[in-house]
């Protein structure tokens, strides 16, 4: 049986699961012409037992070097006998006879392989997919592995679901993660998890997302998901490359100035003012859209994660809006505004006593911006109402 498509009539999700329920033998086929990209997953009795893809970011023989599972004297070795030697096996065979790795961690190495193209696969909402059911005949046998599809297609949405709440800050693979400038009064012990140390021992300043996650054989899902942790604490900032300072116009992207940081500036000026347009008229979508495109412009310019903040707040999203007034806070910690408006989200999402510290801080810092005196009553008035809820969480909670 062959079954044939574009995805967009049929999505990937749903050729996954027709090819599990009805116990399918055979070969999946997609292409995307927008990504240049191309992946073959095979299937036995609906269950997926191999895939590999153009772009593989994972080439198994590196991705055992990474991990330190065989040195380079190994993989030479392995690949001498491929090219001098004729030997038509592929590397992982070869490293399993020669007793470089065991078949177990062999197969564990080829299933990362495998889940990370199906995952790749399952983000594609374009292209064209094609199925051939018959025998395996190219599986090759050092992929002894039989992965449930099922499971798969539940860690597939799992994942996307967290794509959409990292993409905020990560919007793609090429953003380059640094260190957060230190702040006062932050210095003592970092309590962070051994793939968090990771991380950052690779961080420079200079490596990008992608880079991250195959310097240290990880997927690259898991290094983004580590790194918007990171940032989100406050320990790294994230740029995206493509909004920097002379990103367009010494490559021939364009006229010569154009992408520059004045374009950006005012492309950004332009957004927000639609931004405080809109959520004015309580229309806070298209607030939110303006203000993320503004965003994606300048990423460290602390007012537009106010902004945002704002937004957030006024959507009945209280745990979004701390998130980013905090990172609001992070690149300008004199910004009194923020501090105002957090304390509002914290109120929002029942946390009294951190409320009343935020507006503390406000306090000292308002009186040094005009904007910010017609604001006393109001926040004071919100103040001692956070004090008296404080207190009576305290003696009933």
């Amino acid at each position: 049986m062959a079954i044939e498509g574009p995805l967009r009539e049929l999505g990937i999700h749903d050729v996954f699961q027709l090819l599990d329920l009805s116990r399918k033998t055979g070969v999946l086929r997609v292409t995307s012409d927008l990504r240049n990209n191309a992946g073959t997953i095979s299937f036995e009795d609906g269950a997926i037992v191999y895939a590999e893809i153009r772009s593989n970011p994972h080439p198994l023989g590196s991705l055992l070097l990474r991990t330190g599972r065989v040195n380079d004297a190994d993989l030479e070795r392995a690949r001498d006998m491929q090219v001098r030697g004729g030997d038509r096996r592929r590397i992982g065979e070869i490293l399993v006879e020669l007793g470089v790795v065991t078949p177990r961690e062999l197969q564990r190495q080829v299933r990362f392989q495998i889940e990370e193209v199906v995952f790749e696969v399952m983000g594609w909402r374009e292209g064209y997919f094609s199925f051939t059911e018959g025998p395996l005949t190219e599986v090759p046998a050092e992929s002894a592995v039989r992965i449930p599809t099922e499971a798969l297609l539940m860690e597939g949405a799992r994942r996307i679901d967290e794509w959409a709440r990292i993409e905020k800050r990560l919007p793609h693979l090429g953003v380059v993660p640094a260190f957060a400038p230190a702040q006062a009064g932050s210095e003592g012990d970092l309590d962070l998890l051994p793939p968090e140390w990771e991380v950052l021992a690779l961080i420079d300043g200079q490596r990008d997302v992608r880079a991250v996650a195959a310097a240290l054989g990880r997927s690259d899902f898991d290094v983004a998901k580590t790194l918007f942790g990171l940032e989100s604490a406050g320990l790294v900032v994230l740029t995206d490359p493509g909004t920097q300072p002379g990103a367009h116009g010494e490559s021939g992207g364009g006229p010569a100035g154009a992408g520059g940081p004045a374009a950006s500036a005012g492309e950004a000026a332009v957004l927000v003012a639609q931004a405080e347009e809109a959520l004015r008229q309580r229309d806070v979508a298209t607030a939110r859209a303006a203000a993320e495109q503004a965003n994606a412009l300048q990423p460290q310019d602390p007012t537009l994660h106010l902004l945002l903040g704002r937004i957030h707040l006024a959507a009945g999203r209280p745990a979004d809006a701390v998130e980013e007034l905090r990172r609001a806070l992070r690149l300008d910690p004199l910004l009194p505004a923020a501090y105002r408006h957090l304390g509002y989200a914290l109120v929002a999402g029942g946390r009294f006593a951190e409320a009343v510290e935020q507006w503390d801080q406000w306090e000292r810092l308002a009186p040094r911006v005009d904007e910010e005196l017609g604001q006393i009553e109001e926040v004071r008035r919100a103040k001692g109402a956070a004090q008296v809820l404080a207190g009576a969480s305290r003696v009933y909670g």
